[in-house]
């Protein structure tokens, strides 16, 4: 979502460090090239002239305009600020209340609500160890209540009965109902959104409200949309009041200023994000990882607890041994495109390595994209088990028919072998940096051109 943002405030701060020396005209130039970037990540200008001004008080001081290093210190008074503005501290789903907890899904039409009122039920099903019902209030939107009995079967949640011509404030007081009496720990109440904000959406959601006094209301917000979203949520929480915001679709082409500006109009902490389609893919809203990413120094603690929820221990040994030992092969590759699909993809994973800018420009222009990683699974799997463990015995006949099996060109069996070449190269290198040299020099560190 931050990749315009990232790859212009990378831009700013690489010309900044190369200064050595700094003035305060230097400090003001930089300062309103960031302003320009994040108006044009779509940034409330409110915000971004509030976080200017920090900024500027920050970094014109003495102690980092005379310091040894100010172009650096200058980047993390940024992404200090930055975390501020996302709200400094995770804050999680609040479940410190009498059960059942009741939580309430507002936003308008079309931002992702059903579905992450099932997202969340599921997370805190197999995360939290709750008993979780899910109800639809929203009597408006054609086929709005099956959707969400639909999902919750898919995510093995249990909800509410429909129960035709039933008002939402009538639903609302038989899921609590239900909720007490069936032993249930949270009640998720998706409400019924509109296409715009409007009179009779408010004071719909405030019924329901003022019958459920919700622990949680939830504005879910597209990511998507831009200050459109923004808006919006200022709506709610000024006629509704919202404890918690939810972003969806942060694995889009957003350009993120929806999050930036959220925190800081509505006065609501961003809870979770929604990073994909499947009912899996929700994540807590980290403001200083985020921050980070931002400023293209990666996300790695992110990425280890991701790995660690599809990776297995034993497996990832192994795998460590034989990348140090140089005895990596096809089959070990072909592992582990499975497991950057099951991470969020290729551009999920790279977005959360330092310096990964650079590389994902890079890899535009080479044209590797998610396709490209299913095209590489295909070619493996028509390789024989032989072959994957010796890339030696690919001759052209070998290739030729790899190729046909594949559905694939020859031309595309040479570069993914190339590639595993170069990847085999990586690892070697990556195994002789050690930890602190990757931290230091991150992925460019690895890569051709890169520290040798």
């Amino acid at each position: 979502m931050f990749d315009g943002l990232s790859g212009k405030l990378t831009g700013v701060f690489e010309r900044l460090t190369r200064r050595g020396a700094l003035r305060e005209s230097d400090v003001a130039e930089a300062m309103r090239e960031v302003r320009v970037a994040l108006l044009e990540a779509d940034v409330a200008l409110p915000v971004v002239k509030d976080f200017i001004a920090k900024v500027t008080e920050k970094a014109v001081g003495e102690a980092v305009i005379r310091s040894v290093t100010p172009g650096q210190m200058v980047i993390k008074i940024v992404q200090d600020e930055l975390a501020a503005m996302l709200g400094s501290d995770a804050v999680a789903l609040n479940l410190t209340a009498v059960p059942p907890v009741p939580y309430m899904m507002v936003g308008l039409q079309g931002s992702g609500k059903t579905t992450s009122a099932a997202k969340i039920a599921l997370r805190l099903q197999t995360k939290s160890k709750k008993k979780v019902l899910l109800a639809s209030l929203d009597v408006h939107r054609p086929a709005a209540q099956e959707q969400l009995a639909l999902l919750g079967a898919q995510a093995g949640v249990a909800t509410l009965p429909i129960v035709k011509g039933e008002p939402p404030e009538m639903i609302a007081a038989r899921a609590m109902s239900v909720g007490r009496r069936e032993g249930f720990d949270v009640v998720i109440l998706d409400t019924a959104g509109r296409l715009h904000v409007d009179e009779a959406l408010m004071k719909e959601a405030a019924r329901v409200r003022d019958i459920v006094k919700p622990v949680e209301t939830l504005f879910v917000a597209d990511a998507m949309t831009g200050q459109d979203a923004v808006t919006v949520a200022k709506a709610f929480a000024d006629q509704i009041g919202i404890t918690g915001i939810v972003l969806t679709r942060v694995d889009g082409d957003a350009r993120g200023g929806a999050a930036l500006s959220a925190r800081a109009v509505t006065g609501a902490p961003i809870k979770l994000i929604g990073v994909g389609e499947k009912l899996e893919d929700l994540e807590d809203f980290h403001p200083e990882r985020i921050a980070s990413r931002i400023l293209g120094m990666g996300d790695i603690v992110s990425l280890v607890e991701k790995a660690g929820e599809v990776v297995e221990k034993d497996e990832a040994e192994k795998l460590a041994a034989k990348m140090q030992k140089g005895t990596f092969d096809l089959e070990d590759m072909r592992n582990q495109l499975r497991q950057v699909k099951k991470m969020g993809g290729l551009s999920g994973v790279m977005g959360m390595l330092p310096g990964a800018a650079k590389i994902k420009a890079q890899m535009a222009q080479a044209n590797v994209n998610e396709k490209m990683i299913a095209r590489q699974e295909a070619i493996i799997n028509s390789m024989t088990a032989k072959e994957r463990r010796d890339v030696k015995l690919l001759n052209a006949s070998r290739k030729r028919r790899i190729a046909a099996g594949a559905g694939a060109k020859v031309e595309e069996v040479n570069r993914l072998v190339k590639q595993f070449m170069d990847m085999s190269t990586m690892m070697r290198k990556a195994s002789k940096m050690g930890q602190k040299g990757f931290a230091r020099h991150g992925m460019a560190g690895l890569m051709p051109g890169g520290r040798r």
